[in-house]
């Protein structure tokens, strides 16, 4: 996935507050955990991964551990699991969206919740980065929810919402590599993925209290995000979670949805 990183820098002073946000409700790794050390989670929709009966458990964990839920919208793309593009044509995608949404808002009321934002999964996520069409219809679907946008800095996606007076929830990445251009390293290329759990944390207290993420060649880039996504897929993914709460707390950041 290649994603441009906000150039615009951090205001001054340190945030005592981050949101922590995971995919969860994918029938992949461990959501009971993973619940519990994050702020919001990015519930599936049904259309690339999971069912009703787990949707709706894993709205009432949400729910419990007073986590805010986000529908993960996608692709209707099940065998692929969302991670393939797909040319729909816009009113198409709109329905497509505005289905997810109700269907998962619909499952988080029936256990006390409610969906309060929505962010695309894997290849609908990559593709509103710089795909105008799909990204109008995305943001036209989420308009006519309600509900505001969880997408990356500098996306068309996101400007467009903010064109249209949408309120945006820009996000960065943990556990994914930076170039020094500001995009994610793609998967297929060696260390993509960082796996430390140590390293994770660093990179989470440095980005929190500087707006800053080091680059694979060392270079410092500005990303401006008001969440930051850890895979709950990925090997160690709890591991992770745990060592970025600890490190959070020790530098005095709290943890929680903004």
């Amino acid at each position: 996935m290649s994603v441009p990183a906000h150039s615009a820098p951090r205001p001054a002073g340190s945030p005592s507050v981050v949101d922590l946000n995971a995919d969860l409700g994918e029938g992949v790794g461990d959501d009971a955990a993973m619940v519990r050390l994050v702020s919001s989670a990015n519930v599936a929709c049904g259309f690339h991964a999971g069912t009703p009966l787990l949707l709706r458990r894993t709205c009432e964990q949400a729910v419990a551990a007073g986590v805010r839920i986000g529908a993960q919208v996608s692709y209707p793309d099940r065998e692929g699991f969302g991670r393939r593009f797909m040319e729909v044509e816009p009113d198409d995608l709109i329905a497509d969206v505005l289905f997810q949404i109700g269907a998962l808002s619909a499952i988080a009321r029936s256990v006390g919740g409610t969906v309060d934002y929505v962010k695309p999964h894997g290849a609908l996520y990559n593709a509103i980065v710089h795909h105008r069409g799909q990204a109008q219809a995305v943001v036209s679907a989420v308009a006519e929810a309600g509900l505001p946008l969880m997408s990356l800095p500098g996306s068309v996606a996101i400007d467009l919402a903010r064109t249209a007076g949408i309120p945006v929830l820009t996000e960065a990445f943990a556990d994914r590599a930076y170039t020094p251009a500001g995009t994610l390293v793609p998967r297929t290329e060696a260390g993509a993925e960082l796996t430390d759990s140590a390293a994770v944390a660093r990179r989470v207290v440095g980005l929190v209290t500087s707006g800053h993420i080091t680059a694979v060649d060392g270079s410092q880039i500005a990303v401006r995000a008001d969440s930051i996504c850890l895979h709950g897929d990925t090997p160690g993914a709890v591991g992770h979670a745990r060592a970025v709460r600890e490190a959070l707390a020790g530098a005095g950041i709290s943890v929680r949805a903004r």
